[in-house]
């Protein structure tokens, strides 16, 4: 065999990158009219149409003569067109066609538009379908077809009867369309083959096929196992993508390990007296933490830490404390929270405990005056301010910092990664403390963080009561709302959680005005309406009331799920409890059991309830503890829907599903590792390149490009 120079190889493999990765102006047989439809859907490269998989499988292998297509049965056949009569009244009468073969006549019906059926259908011609068989109401004993799928008979009856990929659609894009585009494509593709990226061992032990092939079995299945996510084609896919994101991840944490950051030395009595004037004990897994963080704030590069810690498990005190050392050590701490109700209890809770330690405590959020704000920010930017509490305004350009040392940022998956370098874009850079209160399953950390160091508070404070859950059909709900006197009997207090603000017709989800006004019946002016809608001021006025005991039954929507702390309030009702994610029920659940007293959860759920709602009711019936449900939840809904929107538009995983494949984290994580410990040769950082564009995660490959 030849020899093959380095340059050949190189010229070869920027032949084939440049047709994977070239962006595509045209699609085969898709329409100009719809191109942008299926770019949105499946993206705009070559190689993102590839990874456009297909979700499930057509079995069009039956084939039959009309005389032996049975009824009720899918098959395919090859027929002659006798005759199209076309609906006079568009859309409303039926279209006809009658085909042929040696063994019989069968009518074919089409409703809708009808302008394409004599070009499909010329008479005369031969032409294949396929479709379910019935029985014609209109001609004793013959067979008709509705809507059936058709092809040119020159297409060939073998390739027709095959299994098809079925894949995610969007309106305005047929199967057809979307099967003819991908398999032109992947015949183009066999010609533009990929090096292997991966070690020859790892892939044989494994019994990998390569990234093409893997592709090719997916889109052009031998049997309805290739959807399998333990299917060879798509764990070698799924590694791929895991491998990657592990790589970016690691080296992004080692390049951040490299900056330079700040070294907080020791501390004077500030912080000690900060524990000592807590009327509580620290947890051990508080503790813990702050030995974590005390570790990484004492080195010289910046912290980067994550801490997952369930409803109500102090992380608020492990942030302040450590927002403490930071200012002992002569810079600014800044806390930023998601929305003003809890930016609010933040600067209240730092009032309270910092202000008398001689700290000064600043509260920037978007409803302060604009003379309130320039003041403040002068503040700022002298460093008069030494902690600064606030939401979204934080980040806005004209808020300079003094000296930051150490950005906390709470409930942190509810903000972009851009606000997140925004406000630690320093040099040097300043610690970082992500917090948040909706714990994630070991799987999707490691995944999604894996560029930081996490740690979890699992244990409650002393003296916290579990909280009681327990499931009414809605049916009952007149017997909750009249059973409510026994709570306010008792002096204590109470949320009701409603989905909608208002009535929908579009809806039969309760509504939180509408709720408000029945409970206003039984018990007056004891109630109180919280939502979104709602103004700040408005907003703090209730809460305010809420605190003070004024209103003892707060109606609300998910707008309290973070941030509302009353002690008092020891009960909470949750309707059509069923359409709620079990991250979003626990972190309202949240809301209560929050002091000394025991508290309950009552969950009204719609009768109809199907078996995936049933599965989270009895899961939080289960159990309080949020890093288990964490895990079910993973189970029921799957990595998407577990980190959700909220993950700021961000998907962790195209091709893998991060439950099934949960086993290829290791295996990936260590082949990451061991690459970065070794090293790589310019031939491998290329190919590794090459990966990081496939998936399309080059802005943050650019850190590979260093080698």
């Amino acid at each position: 065999m030849p020899q093959t120079s380095a340059a050949t190889t190189d010229t070869a493999l920027n032949t084939a990158a440049s047709w994977w990765l070239r962006p595509v102006e045209k699609i085969p047989h898709v329409p100009e009219k719809t191109l942008n439809t299926f770019k949105k859907l499946a993206g705009e490269r070559a190689v993102d149409l590839l990874l456009h998989l297909p979700t499930n499988v057509i079995d069009r292998r039956h084939t039959s003569t009309i005389a032996d297509a049975r009824n009720a049965e899918a098959t395919t056949l090859l027929v002659t067109v006798e005759s199209v009569k076309l609906a006079f009244r568009k859309g409303r009468a039926p279209n006809r066609i009658l085909v042929t073969d040696d063994s019989g006549t069968m009518e074919l019906v089409y409703f809708g538009n009808s302008s394409w059926l004599t070009r499909a259908y010329p008479e005369g011609e031969q032409v294949i379908i396929h479709g379910v068989v019935e029985e014609s109401k209109s001609v004793t004993g013959r067979k008709k077809i509705m809507h059936p799928d058709v092809w040119p008979a020159k297409r060939g009856l073998e390739n027709i009867a095959r299994l098809w990929p079925k894949y995610p659609a969007t309106a305005g894009l047929t199967q057809g369309w979307m099967t003819r585009a991908i398999q032109e494509l992947l015949q183009e593709a066999q010609e533009q083959p990929l090096p292997e990226w991966l070690p020859d061992d790892l892939a044989e032990q494994h019994k990998w096929p390569n990234f093409a092939d893997a592709l090719l079995a997916m889109h052009d299945p031998e049997n309805p196992k290739v959807l399998d996510p333990h299917h060879p084609a798509r764990v070698r896919l799924a590694f791929d993508e895991i491998f990657i994101n592990q790589l970016i991840l690691m080296h992004a944490r080692r390049t951040a390990k490299q900056q330079r950051g700040i070294a907080h030395g020791t501390v004077d009595d500030k912080q000690q007296r900060f524990y000592s004037n807590l009327p509580f004990e620290l947890t051990a897994d508080q503790n813990t933490v702050l030995s974590e963080i005390d570790a990484d704030m004492s080195a010289p590069q910046p912290m980067l830490r994550l801490i997952q810690g369930d409803v109500g498990s102090g992380k608020t005190v492990v942030a302040l404390a450590a927002i403490i050392r930071c200012v002992e050590n002569g810079h600014q701490g800044v806390l930023m929270a998601p929305t003003g109700i809890l930016a609010e209890q933040h600067y209240q809770a730092a009032k309270k405990w910092l202000e008398p330690l001689g700290i000064t405590v600043a509260l920037l959020t978007g409803k302060l005056t604009a003379a309130e704000k320039k003041r403040l920010k002068e503040h700022i930017r002298d460093g008069f301010a030494q902690v600064i509490i606030g939401t979204h305004a934080l980040v806005q350009e004209d808020v300079i910092f003094d000296n930051a040392g150490l950005i906390a940022i709470d409930e942190q998956h509810r903000f972009g990664v851009r606000q997140r370098l925004q406000l630690t874009n320093h040099d040097p850079a300043p610690d970082v403390l992500l917090l948040t209160a909706t714990p994630i399953p070991r799987t999707l950390a490691l995944s999604f963080y894996g560029d930081m160091d996490v740690s979890a508070i699992r244990s409650k404070p002393p003296g916290r009561q579990p909280i009681t859950t327990n499931a009414l059909p809605l049916e009952r709900l007149e017997d909750v709302v009249r059973n409510m006197q026994r709570l306010l009997d008792k002096d204590e207090q109470a949320y009701w959680i409603c989905p909608l603000v208002d009535e929908s017709e579009k809806s039969d989800l309760a509504a939180a005005s509408d709720r408000a006004e029945l409970l206003q019946q039984f018990y007056g002016d004891k109630i109180g309406l919280l939502h979104g809608k709602m103004k700040a001021a408005e907003k703090e006025e209730t809460l305010n009331r809420f605190r003070d005991g004024e209103i003892r039954i707060l109606v609300s929507t998910t707008v309290v799920e973070v941030g509302v702390d009353v002690p008092n309030a020891t009960a909470i009702i949750i309707e059509h409890a069923e359409r709620f994610g079990l991250s979003q029920l626990h972190q309202l659940r949240g809301r209560v059991g929050r002091g000394s007293k025991a508290s309950s959860c009552l969950l009204l759920y719609d009768s109809r309830i199907g078996e995936y709602g049933q599965a989270r009711i009895d899961a939080m019936r289960q159990t309080n503890d949020g890093f288990d449900l964490s895990e079910e939840d993973l189970k029921l809904r799957g990595p998407g829907e577990v980190l959700g929107n909220r993950q700021s538009g961000l998907q962790v995983t195209r091709l893998a599903d991060l439950s099934a494949h949960k086993d290829l984290m290791p295996i990936a994580h260590d082949h990451a590792e061991r690459i970065l410990e070794q090293g790589t040769t310019p031939e491998q950082r290329t190919l590794l390149n090459l990966l990081v564009h496939l998936f399309n995660k080059q802005d943050a490959g650019k850190l590979l490009l260093a080698g």
